[in-house]
């Protein structure tokens, strides 16, 4: 074991031979990567803007304290360049041969590299750039930090795509069952590979802390105040939005590839909430797609929406299922959803033009026999549709369940219609619609008068 308490000791040892201290943001950082350290975490996603020395403490001296926790552990460290893995593994090695003492942990004396060495007690680093050469390794905790290098990668669609297939094919699968990742990066695009995760996959705890606090920062500062006054001060970080534009700020500096103020949908009118009301009507209402995921392929997502609609008018988003599969897992999805919502819940389903959708509408429908169901073909603009829905919350009438997918639901609904991915947009706009044109339905479920159940 290490001589210091946890990384927050170590961290505040190691940056006092430089007369530094870890600052607010940093410490928070430091707590979420002893999560990691711990086990209790094992995918940690850290979102922060340039200059905030997240690099530091993430991918120098956690490594070097990871190694003191867990002495036969091997290291995978990434970034997107291999000349940056390096410097990151020379700093790497630096620290513990500083440390060696509080860490417990010595270099091995035939182990002369930074890009790999071995510790006495069997622990290995490893450092290489994106897509560098990893084949044959294994890792207990690998580190990804800044795997994007510029703006004219990130806007690639072949590059994101590219990034995103190493990172599932090549890079996780060199990890050993229980093994950790921290994901360390300034935002890009709303398709680079922390919003690609976030869409795809549930489990990462994210850290993020924008330059500017907005609306429920994490880290509990009020409107407007900056990430770290010491460093960069209001007046700078003003400066710092005229120069870079503000599309570069909020996507790098914000970490909010997309400016909200361009958006349809005007999500800082949404209220997130923690208790249900009773609905007169409830709706889910799916988007409908039926493609696998694969190599260089990232298709649409069937995503089922649940909405419930108080006596006074207002929109309760409870519930929002997002999924890739194949037809068979959909139509499967859907029934099991229908029995967990219950037959009160009305379920909206699109219709395709043509034979083949009219087909598809009927396969359903049998398969929900004894649900009320409402199929209706998609007509005019993806935009137009979603009209409704933004009017309402653009009127603070729509509310949020606080839930894990409430923050990738509200990202796609700030980017929309720029978004690379707009299904939960079109079950919402579904969701509304099928709201007021079915006032039959509508109706009698008022007169029903029953509070939500199950999901």
């Amino acid at each position: 074991m290490t001589k210091v308490a946890g990384f927050l000791g170590f961290a505040r040892h190691a940056m006092s031979s430089i007369s530094k201290t870890p600052a607010l943001h940093h410490e928070v950082l430091i707590a979420k990567l002893d999560e990691v350290a711990s086990g209790s975490c094992d995918r940690l996603m850290v979102q922060m803007p340039p200059g905030s020395v997240k690099s530091t403490y993430g991918s120098i001296l956690f490594p070097a304290y990871f190694l003191g926790v867990h002495k036969k552990a091997q290291i995978i460290a990434t970034a997107h360049t291999a000349s940056l893995a390096n410097y990151f593994g020379r700093h790497v090695r630096a620290r513990i041969e500083e440390n060696s003492e509080i860490l417990g942990v010595i270099i091995a004396p035939e182990s002369r590299g930074s890009v790999k060495f071995f510790t006495e007690d069997g622990g290995e680093y490893f450092a290489a750039g994106v897509r560098g050469p990893i084949t044959g390794r294994r890792a207990d905790l690998i580190i990804i930090d800044d795997p994007v290098k510029s703006w004219a990668e990130a806007e690639s669609q072949t590059s994101r795509d590219g990034l995103y297939d190493w990172f599932r094919a090549e890079l996780s699968a060199r990890l050993k069952p229980g093994g950790r990742i921290v994901l360390i990066m300034t935002r890009w695009h709303e398709d680079d590979l922390a919003g690609r995760l976030m869409a795809t996959e549930q489990n990462w705890a994210c850290l993020k802390l924008p330059m500017i606090a907005e609306k429920g920062d994490m880290l509990g500062r009020i409107e407007g105040q900056v990430l770290w006054p010491e460093w960069q001060n209001k007046a700078a970080a003003a400066r710092k939005r005229l120069e870079v534009g503000e599309r570069a700020f909020r996507a790098m500096y914000q970490q909010d590839p997309r400016p909200a103020d361009n958006a349809l949908f005007k999500t800082e009118n949404i209220k997130v909430i923690t208790e249900l009301p009773v609905f007169v009507q409830v709706i889910r209402a799916w988007d409908l797609a039926a493609t696998l995921p694969g190599p260089g392929k990232n298709p649409d997502y069937t995503v089922g929406l649940k909405m419930g609609v108080t006596a006074e008018g207002r929109f309760v988003v409870v519930d929002v299922i997002r999924f890739q599969g194949s037809p068979a897992i959909v139509e499967a999805k859907i029934l099991a959803t229908a029995q967990a919502d219950g037959a009160q819940s009305v379920i909206a389903l699109p219709q395709d033009p043509g034979q083949a959708g009219a087909a598809q509408i009927a396969m359903l429908s049998r398969s929900l026999t004894g649900f009320q169901v409402i199929a209706t073909p998609e007509h005019g603009a993806k935009i137009t549709r979603a009209m409704p829905a933004a009017t309402q919350m653009d009127a603070g009438n729509i509310d949020l369940l606080a839930a894990p997918w409430n923050e990738n639901f509200l990202s796609e609904l700030q980017a929309f219609p720029d978004t690379k991915k707009d299904d939960q947009v079109d079950a919402l706009s579904r969701a509304v619609n099928t709201h007021a044109t079915h006032t039959s339905t509508r109706r009698s479920a008022r007169r029903m008068s029953v509070p939500l159940l199950g999901r």
